[in-house]
């Protein structure tokens, strides 16, 4: 099972956190980890955040990511929603 772990921060302290889970077989990685952001961004009524290569290099190394208001076109109202795959 595939789970990814959406938590939003604001002032340094969680304010909301959701985990998703794809048991599909037939999707790859990649595509697990998008329709995961997907999921997280509708529950938190958000954009799609824009992936940079730093973000890019973050989530290869670490299997974790923050996106902060450079991220977003639209104004957000924390500091960063953080994306972690918690289970492979």
């Amino acid at each position: 099972m595939f789970r990814l772990w959406g938590k939003i921060f604001e002032n340094n302290h969680l304010v909301k956190d959701i985990v998703v889970c794809n048991d599909s077989e037939n999707l790859n990685r990649t595509k697990k980890i998008f329709n995961g952001i997907d999921e997280i961004c509708v529950a938190f009524d958000l954009e799609r955040p824009m992936w940079f290569d730093s973000n890019i290099e973050d989530f290869k190394r670490h299997d974790k990511v923050r996106f902060t208001q450079d991220n977003f076109i639209e104004h957000i109202d924390f500091d960063y929603l953080e994306i972690h795959v918690i289970e492979e």
